[in-house]
């Protein structure tokens, strides 16, 4: 209920319904594009870098992988292939403390296969890459006691955790 409760309240600051300020919250659209043999974890984590997005996310991807590095659900041994994949979905989000993403892809055949992305998922033809960023939300990441992992918190920026 609780992660419900934040997810209507962040949903609540980016459409500007929640907002105490004069203005409405904004939002930053990035498109890149890879090429050959560029590794989309490693590209995507160093745009993000490069950019300083604090509160940035996946919009859309679309692209092909020649090698593949995925860590499926529940596992902890990587998912590595070296055959031609689409990029169907990639979904998540990028902070100043690192990314989270999950990918489905398929091969020839129509199967898909999806998972944790890591890097070693290196680029076919092309990855066109649509990003946005929050321009009002601060995301970090933080060990999080009930799950031991390092899980998303979400800050309105110059306010309190959501």
């Amino acid at each position: 209920m609780k992660q419900i409760l934040y997810c209507l309240l962040a949903c609540s600051l980016l459409s500007g319904c929640a907002s105490n300020s004069k203005t409405t919250p904004t939002m930053t659209v990035h498109a890149i594009r890879l090429h050959p043999g560029q590794d989309l974890k490693r590209e995507l984590d160093a745009f993000a870098k490069a950019q300083h997005l604090q509160a940035g996310f996946i919009v859309t991807c679309v692209g092909s992988l020649r090698k593949v590095a995925l860590r499926p659900a529940d596992q902890q041994v990587p998912l590595l292939r070296e055959q031609k994949f689409e990029i169907v979905s990639l979904v998540g989000t990028l902070s100043p403390d690192g990314s989270h993403l999950h990918i489905a892809l398929s091969d020839s055949s129509g199967a898909t296969i999806g998972g944790h992305l890591l890097e070693g998922n290196e680029v076919y033809t092309t990855a066109e890459i649509v990003i946005g960023e929050a321009e009002h939300l601060q995301f970090s990441r933080e060990t999080d006691p009930a799950t031991t992992f390092k899980e998303l918190t979400i800050k309105k920026r110059g306010w309190n955790a959501l």
